[in-house]
Order: structure tokens, then C-alpha cells, then sequence
């Protein structure tokens, strides 16, 4: 999106990454945890947009987690300090919002702890969340976007949220628990982006989210796009906790990712919903439906031989 404005972009990559579908990016190779090669890569740049993180549900090592997110991101927030840049996005997760716990939204006022962060993920980025706010306070003019559950195009991993639909795809999902995500279009969370770098406040926080859908609903409308048949049968959460531990527990003494990580399953607790009342007044953020992004990660999917 900022080729597409004009703009000459440099992207931090690891050694040996690849830069899929990015031809007007300027790769310069370095890692968030190395703060002299963070710094070297933001020589010359006015705006900084921080959207890298360690994002898994289980890691063999989980300090990996912290290293990349919390120190990277003190990386990260520290060499913008050094280059005097112009303005910082850093994107943050829906995760660290706090839920009310009896099915109404949250939003960014709504009050979280460090206690209430399920896992090593939500901890990392809830932990690296407060080193942008404690920078802001100190004078650095960056802004923080949550982004909820985006989907899409382009997810090559894929990440957690676009494996839900992979493994529908593939029929990987015969059952599902009583959750609920909110989603949103990749392209509309990029543009929340921009226009957080364009309008938004230093300090603030701005949820880029879309639809809240029950897991169900997400699971019929992927039906109703592939022509697959959706799952019929809800799992009771203890059963599903317990899958959970056990396929952790046994990932844990191979070393190979659990096919339910518990930590996922312990998200899946409570639903995600929130509300982008805020960005949408302070910012324009506009969503649309996810029809067209799910059905848009269900052809990109398809199309490069994930199913």
C-alpha cells in the first residue's frame, strides 16, 4: 500500500527471507532482536511502521517470544528515537484490549492487566504495548493500532487466524468450541495503518476491527463461499481444554507444534469481540463485511496449493 502512494519503502528482513510479491521494497537484512542492525535499516526513514512479531501459540522455547517482541520492539522504538523519525505505527493486538467477561465489547478503555493475559504471545505483546506507551510518554510521537482477527489475501504461513481456514479447507475442523473472533480485511487493517500515521494521537490506541462473528458463523460462511459442508458439532470447553493439554504436553517432549495448542484453546474462553467506535471517529476507519475477506483468503488459499 505505501508503493502504491509513491512512497520508497525499506522492509527489515531476516537472512534469507523472502520478499513475496514486494517489488518496490528496499530489503535490508537485519533482526529485531540486533539493535545496531534495527538502527542501521531506519537510517533515512520518516515514518516507521513496527507490524513484525514473533506470532505463535506455542513455542519449544518461549523467551523467543519475549525477545522478539518486547526487546525487538524496545529495539525498534529506541532507534526512531536515535533517527528522529517523523511518526512510529506500532501494531499491537486485539489480545491486549480487555474484555468485559459478559458478552458486551471491549474497547480501548475498557480495563486489562498484565494477570489477565492468557499465554506467552498475549504476554509478550501486552509487555511490548507498554514499552510504545511508555515512549510516547516520553516524547516519541508513536501510535499504537490493535488490529483483531485479519483476514485474507497473501497470509503464507499462515498465521493462526488464516489456519482456521485452511484447516476448514482441508477438512481439518470436524467439530468447533462456542467462541468468537471479530474479523476484519487485511487490506482494511493496512489502511487503518495509514490513516493512524496520518490522524492518530501519540499515546493513543486504536482498535482496527471489523464484525464480531461466533465461530459458528465464521465456519457457515466459509461454507456457504466453498461449498464445503461446515461442522455440525460444538465441543464442550473441558473437552476441549483438555485435548488442548494433552496435545501441548505432547509437543512439548517432540519438539512439533501441537495440532490444538492449550494456549489457543485457552483464548477460545472468551469471545473477542470489540468495538472500532473509536477509530472510526478519530481516524475515518471505514470496515467493511468480511464476506469479501474470507472469500478472498478462501480464493488465495485455493489458488496457491494450501488445500
Amino acid at each position: 500500500m505505501l508503493a502504491a502512494k509513491g512512497m520508497r519503502v525499506k522492509a527489515l528482513v531476516r537472512q534469507g527471507s523472502r520478499l513475496r510479491d514486494l517489488p518496490d521494497v528496499e530489503a535490508v537484512t537485519g533482526d529485531l532482536r540486533d539493535a545496531a542492525s534495527v538502527e542501521r535499516a531506519m537510517s533515512g526513514c520518516g515514518l516507521v511502521f513496527h507490524v513484525a512479531a514473533d506470532y505463535r501459540l506455542w513455542s519449544p522455547n518461549p523467551d523467543d517470544l519475549y525477545q522478539s517482541n518486547v526487546n525487538g520492539t524496545r529495539n525498534v522504538l529506541a532507534a526512531a528515537v536515535h533517527n528522529a523519525v517523523d511518526r512510529v505505527v506500532y501494531t499491537s493486538t486485539v489480545g491486549c484490549i480487555g474484555m468485559p467477561g459478559d458478552g458486551t465489547q471491549g474497547d480501548e478503555t475498557t480495563p486489562v492487566s498484565l494477570d489477565e493475559m492468557t499465554g506467552h504471545y498475549k504476554r509478550s505483546k501486552f509487555l511490548a504495548e507498554q514499552e510504545a506507551l511508555e515512549f510516547a510518554a516520553k516524547g516519541l510521537p508513536v501510535v499504537i493500532v490493535n488490529p483483531t482477527a485479519p483476514v485474507g489475501d497473501h497470509d503464507f504461513k499462515p498465521t493462526p487466524t488464516g489456519k482456521i481456514i485452511v484447516d476448514f479447507l482441508t477438512g481439518k475442523m470436524p467439530a468447533y468450541v462456542d467462541t468468537g473472533l471479530n474479523i476484519v480485511d487485511a487490506g482494511e487493517t493496512a489502511h487503518g495503518h495509514w490513516l493512524a500515521c496520518e490522524l492518530g494521537k501519540p499515546g493513543e490506541r486504536y482498535i482496527l476491527g471489523g464484525t464480531d462473528l461466533s465461530l459458528r458463523q465464521i465456519l457457515d460462511t466459509l461454507a456457504s463461499i466453498s461449498g464445503l459442508p461446515a461442522p455440525k458439532v460444538q465441543i464442550p470447553y473441558p473437552i476441549a481444554y483438555a485435548a488442548g493439554w494433552c496435545s501441548t504436553a505432547w509437543a512439548d517432549l517432540t519438539g512439533r507444534e501441537p495440532r490444538a495448542p492449550l494456549e489457543g484453546v485457552r483464548m477460545a474462553k472468551k469471545k473477542m469481540w470489540v468495538s472500532h467506535e473509536k477509530a472510526t471517529r478519530e481516524l475515518g476507519f471505514q470496515p467493511g463485511t468480511p464476506d469479501k475477506a474470507l472469500r478472498r483468503a478462501v480464493d488465495w488459499f485455493q489458488a496457491n496449493g494450501y488445500v
